[in-house]
């Protein structure tokens, strides 16, 4: 089994995902975000082998917009492959998670400041409007410190044809409010990273009442793609949880 779960820690899945997203204007039909998540570089794990993998394949495919959505790296000694990593990304835009912050139960974690990349554009409660096809596209970024202290998002309205919110933790949906976003991408829960099958469900270990490991999931209007990620944390293992490299491909709902 631990040969196995090793294995697995490395064999990425490469995806292609339609996703319908009401009120996305027709101009923005077949509009595609490759949505990268959890790198957790700096530890000895089969996730280098995943994210250079899908850096690949996202380089390959071209996207409209490359999002990065938290725990980049989990010891300080991350930082340079990190670098390599987003130079390699075209235009990346990056939001941070517990563990880049050292927040978290790892007991080695410390934080790293990652407030001078280089390469890519990082949102720390941030707003940055682009303009794609003639239409304008929000993307805003959570700070994580924020979120783990009040919960909340709290952007003004923009008023953009499509609003999209980068929030390292999937619980961001529960707490939105209803119509303030079209889409949501998150990451986080590595799909359980070490998943036991039973019967007709699976048994997370590292989160068993988590209510969105990895997916699509909705809320009146607003749609959340959550990434398994590609690293690891706490063990260098995967068990029925796959690293994902996504490719959201957004449809008028």
């Amino acid at each position: 089994m631990a040969v196995y779960a090793w294995f697995e820690a490395g064999w990425v899945r490469l995806r292609v995902l339609e996703l319908r997203v009401p009120g996305l204007p027709p101009e923005l039909d077949g509009f595609r975000i490759a949505h990268l998540s959890d790198f957790h570089l700096g530890i000895p794990s089969r996730g280098r082998r995943a994210v250079a993998v899908a850096v690949d394949w996202v380089n390959e495919r071209r996207p409209d917009l490359v999002t990065v959505t938290g725990d980049l790296i989990s010891r300080p000694r991350g930082k340079r492959e990190l670098i390599g990593v987003l130079a390699r990304l075209p235009d990346p835009y990056i939001v941070l998670g517990n563990h880049d912050l050292a927040i978290s139960r790892d007991p080695f974690s410390r934080p790293v400041d990652l407030s001078d990349l280089e390469h890519g554009r990082l949102l720390a409660d941030e707003v940055e409007v682009v303009e794609r096809r003639g239409k304008r596209i929000e993307l805003a970024g959570v700070d994580p410190r924020t979120w783990m202290r009040r919960r909340r998002s709290g952007f003004p309205d923009s008023g953009a044809d499509l609003r999209i919110l980068l929030c390292h933790f999937p619980r961001a949906l529960e707490t939105v409010p209803p119509g303030r976003w079209h889409l949501i991408l998150a990451g986080h829960l590595h799909a359980g990273q070490i998943v036991l099958p039973y019967g007709f469900g699976k048994l997370l270990l590292a989160h068993p009442r988590a209510r969105y490991p990895n997916g699509v999931y909705r809320r009146e209007d607003t749609v959340m793609h959550v990434s398994p990620g590609l690293g690891t944390t706490f063990v260098p293992f995967r068990f029925f949880a796959r690293p994902e490299a996504t490719e959201l491909v957004l449809r008028c709902g």
